[in-house]
């Protein structure tokens, strides 16, 4: 018997758990390893998002092209997730039309007919490949960070992609990231019967300290960080932060929207006591909540095993180097 909760677009679950990026990129593609899976089922969490290039099985010149046997990297985290009881949201990362990250997608999906329709084909290949999957295993996350579009154009799109999901797989529980880096939720999705994605990297002082790839019209990141700092402009502390995106999106589901925090996370830069003490503000808000969410990453330079900090007393850990205090920050909420 599964202990996974039944989910609902209005109602999601607390789940909480790790972003696993081994398909964000066709560049260092790495199948998904049972080990985490089997961590993260072992220290208690219960979700997994994968996000995924569509690059990895076709390519931005030829979008009608899917090459089946990358995709079966897919199917074994799909597969893994509910082997441990691990919930899994699959979450197109790059979409025909759109990526947050360099290099850009040569046409852009809010404006083009042609990417949207390739869209659209390759989340029905995906849906077929897991129709029969309960909800409370598998969710899909539509489009990873959207920004540089309207509300009512960004409903417009999710509305066209959930379409094309449900012909093939009717019911399948859908989550759409909010608009500006899914920092600002969209009313509109709740009348298509759709949750919502957040983020957890305000401000980006804190989140992406000395990270090369935020670009500059970000603000100053090189500055060493505290919490809580006064930066670009803004006092931020813990209810700066509940103000400006929990109260956002508490009220997007007061009427009538599941929510959950699809990213967040430190950068390996920040301060670990000034990571530490964002983190517990952030974590304490969304408990507060209800809302659940998923780091970036399980291992690596946001994550808990092998974050390469210098001011870190890690543990040794089946031959990994884990961040035992941010680890049972994590298992506390």
């Amino acid at each position: 018997m599964s202990r996974l909760p039944e989910p609902t677009p209005s109602q999601l679950p607390r789940w909480r758990g790790f972003n696993l990026p081994n398909l964000t990129s066709p560049r260092g593609v790495k199948p998904y390893e049972e080990s985490d899976f089997a961590l993260i089922a072992e220290w208690g969490f219960d979700f997994a998002r994968l996000p995924l290039s569509y690059w990895v099985w076709s390519k931005p010149e030829d979008w009608t092209t899917i090459d089946e046997v990358p995709l079966r990297m897919v199917d074994r985290g799909v597969e893994l997730g509910r082997k441990y009881d691990t919930h899994v949201s699959l979450n197109l990362h790059r979409i025909p039309g759109y990526c947050v990250n360099q290099p850009l997608e040569p046409v852009v999906l809010w404006e083009s007919e042609d990417a949207l329709s390739a869209a659209c084909r390759h989340w029905q290949t995906l849906a077929r490949r897991y129709a029969g999957r309960p909800n409370r295993e598998l969710s899909y996350n539509l489009i990873n960070e959207p920004r540089g579009v309207t509300g009512a154009n960004y409903a417009r799109v999710a509305g066209r992609l959930a379409e094309a999901i449900w012909e093939v797989n009717p019911g399948r529980l859908i989550i759409a990231d909010g608009i500006d880096l899914g920092n600002t939720p969209v009313p509109e999705l709740i009348p298509l019967g759709l949750a919502s994605g957040t983020r957890g990297y305000e401000p980006k002082s804190v989140s992406h300290h000395r990270a090369g790839w935020v670009p500059a019209d970000e603000g100053d990141i090189s500055i060493v960080p505290t919490w809580p700092m006064d930066w670009d402009g803004h006092h931020w502390d813990r209810d700066d932060l509940a103000a400006r995106f929990i109260r956002p999106f508490a009220e997007f589901a007061a009427a009538g929207g599941g929510v959950h925090v699809g990213e967040w996370g430190a950068y390996r830069y920040t301060p670990h006591a000034v990571a530490l003490a964002w983190m517990k503000d952030l974590l304490e808000l969304w408990e507060a909540q209800g809302w659940g969410w998923a780091l970036w990453n399980l291992r690596g330079t946001f994550g808990v095993l092998n974050s390469d900090r210098e001011d870190v007393d890690y543990e040794s850990f089946r031959g990994e180097r884990l961040d035992r205090a941010m680890l049972e920050l994590l298992r506390a909420h």
